[in-house]
């Protein structure tokens, strides 16, 4: 069994005889990015399990180790993988967590604590917590790599473009199922071309995803339906998660929908922006900022030939992130960068000059940036584009998913009735996409 070994302050290190031997469990939020996220970790040497337990004994779990003040995401992690090292039948003397620590004010960098807390009080202080961090936190066994951030970026970008087309297939498809069993095949497809490499070359790139998007088009389909478009924003763990939004993705297909998520790539691009924009604002080291403006290029190159490709089909392609940063900015400065910050108003303007007006904004509770620039903003949005029409759903340990169907069946409802307009309002109406 590995030693256990702990730094000056007291932190158990994970070590490297523990990435010989250990299985690190990662908490799941994007199904199909975190599947391809977690095959190119065990390519790297790791044993990576991804947790898919979705049952109430996790929020259970989870309010035994976390204050009731704190938000319902860092709930919800830490209690799944308390849940798993309990009922996973995993040996914990031989696992290890794995968590996200972005370095900013929200959860993803604080959380982190509170799990250590959770274990030392649940008895299981041996277990360590790896914090997948560019310089965080350091342990001897676990380094995020430029390869591995390469490879996250290209999780992203393939998973955002499958879901896409899933989610544009789903509504029409005459074989029920169809666009599930082809997601599931391209996952496994990109799986096995990340031992090549070849995926995540510009020319490889491009052919993968234009074959990707030639077999969608190919999924037999019924174009007649008019299904209500409904586009999905919040806060990124309840946005994706299905266990944070009680599989709000399911139930909207369900109810006669065409689901409409804004990608994790944005996501990316804002956190690789705000350090950008925090030297201009605030001052900050030259060569950081340089090397995050090259990696926005970089990343922005590989948005573009999506872009280009779905553009030239008849699905929807994704905004371009200066496009979400141009609208958004009409509204909130680019210092509004906790949580989602200008991001999510700008996916919301978005979404709405797409000819998608109806929304659900997912508020989890505690997440006050996502209260303001979420929430607080849908009244200033109504006021500029009447026909939009924006639910904000609470989600937190005491919701029931009755309570919040209901108020997105109001606003289905809202959606059916006969509308003047889709475009603009009283905003910039010639900038209305039709």
């Amino acid at each position: 069994m590995a030693k256990l070994v702990r730094d000056r302050s007291g932190r158990l290190l994970f070590t490297r005889e523990m990435k010989r031997e250990y299985t690190l469990l990662m908490p799941q939020m994007l199904p199909v990015q975190f599947g391809i996220m977690r095959k190119f970790l065990e390519l790297e040497g790791y044993r990576v399990a991804m947790l898919e337990t979705d049952h109430r004994g996790i929020v259970e779990e989870g309010q035994k180790y976390v204050h009731n003040d704190t938000c319902y995401p860092a709930l919800l992690v830490i209690g799944q993988l308390i849940d798993a090292i309990r009922r996973g039948g995993y040996d914990p003397h031989k696992v290890a967590l794995l968590i996200t620590q972005t370095g900013g004010g929200c959860r993803a960098s604080n959380y982190i604590h509170l799990l250590r807390k959770a274990l030392e009080k649940a008895g299981y202080p041996f277990v360590p917590v790896v914090s997948v961090s560019f310089g965080v936190e350091r342990n001897p066994g676990f380094r995020l790599t430029l390869r591995i951030l390469r490879a996250l970026l290209f999780a992203s970008l393939y998973g955002d473009v499958m879901c896409s087309l899933a989610h544009q297939v789903r509504p029409y498809e005459t074989e029920p199922g169809a666009a599930d069993r082809l997601l599931a095949r391209w996952q496994e497809k990109i799986l096995a071309d990340l031992d090549t490499g070849r995926s995540m070359d510009p020319r490889g790139f491009r052919e993968t995803v234009a074959e990707m998007v030639r077999e969608f088009e190919a999924v037999p389909v019924d174009l007649s339906r008019t299904p209500i478009p409904v586009g999905i924003v919040g806060e990124i763990y309840v946005k994706f998660s299905p266990l944070g939004n009680n599989h709000l993705e399911e139930f909207l297909l369900h109810e006669g929908c065409e689901v409409v998520v804004p990608g994790v790539t944005d996501f990316l691009l804002f956190k690789v922006y705000n350090r950008v924009s925090d030297r201009r604002l605030y001052g900050g080291g030259l060569l950081k900022s340089l090397f995050c403006r090259w990696m926005m290029g970089y990343m922005e190159k590989y948005q573009d030939a999506v872009i280009d490709i779905l553009g030239r089909s008849r699905f929807r392609k994704p905004a371009r992130f200066s496009r979400i940063r141009e609208l958004a900015g009409r509204y909130l400065g680019v210092g509004n960068k906790m949580g989602e910050g200008w991001l999510l108003t700008g996916e919301m303007l978005e979404l709405i000059h797409s000819g998608v007006p109806n929304i659900v904004c997912a508020q989890p509770f505690g997440c006050l940036p996502n209260h303001i620039v979420g929430k607080g903003m849908i009244r200033p949005l109504k006021d500029d584009y009447p026909d939009s029409n924006i639910v904000a759903i609470d989600y937190d340990p005491s919701a029931t998913a009755i309570n919040q169907e209901n108020r997105i069946k109001l606003m289905l409802a809202n959606a059916r009735r006969p509308r003047t307009d889709t475009g603009s309002g009283n905003a910039n109406p010639a900038e209305a996409k039709p």
